[in-house]
């Protein structure tokens, strides 16, 4: 799985969707705005809806309810994990990442802008609150606008 780094301050979700997928940040978004869902909408960095609406077209499925982070080894092998939590007023927000175990490696793809690298290993930093378990659903279930496409 490779990173995809969100082009808008707020679009976390939609790039980490974009990396789970295997399609670009641009196709992700354009998806993402065909659902209503929108980089600047403060739910998708506060309430899970969103991404989890945003994996369904991709055929991908996320968990209904978040599983509370315990340790890196108790994590599936594919999962959305909620780093950066904190308070906006009441309303608790985060920093969507994705992490990944592929043959006994785990590493977490993070699209932060800022970052000099997008794939991290320096776990004892993220410190994470939650995650989503994600999965993929069978290949013919996948919206024809969100299937992989050059870009």
């Amino acid at each position: 799985m490779k990173p995809v780094v969100q082009e808008d301050r707020t679009g976390c979700g939609i790039a980490a969707v974009a990396a789970l997928a295997g399609v670009s940040y641009a196709r992700a978004k354009a998806v993402a705005s065909s659902l209503g869902i929108s980089a600047q909408d403060p739910t998708l960095w506060s309430e899970t809806f969103s991404v989890r609406r945003l994996l369904l077209p991709f055929g991908l499925r996320a968990a209904q309810t978040t599983s509370p982070f315990r340790s890196w080894s108790d994590l599936p092998d594919c999962a959305l994990l909620a780093i950066k939590w904190h308070l906006e007023g009441r309303r608790s927000c985060w920093h969507w990442v994705v992490c990944v175990r592929e043959q006994e490696r785990r590493y977490v793809l993070d699209s932060n802008a800022s970052l000099r690298k997008h794939l991290r290993l320096d776990f004892w930093r993220m410190q994470p609150r939650w995650f989503l378990p994600v999965t993929r659903q069978s290949r013919n279930r996948v919206h024809p606008h969100a299937r992989r496409r050059g870009g």
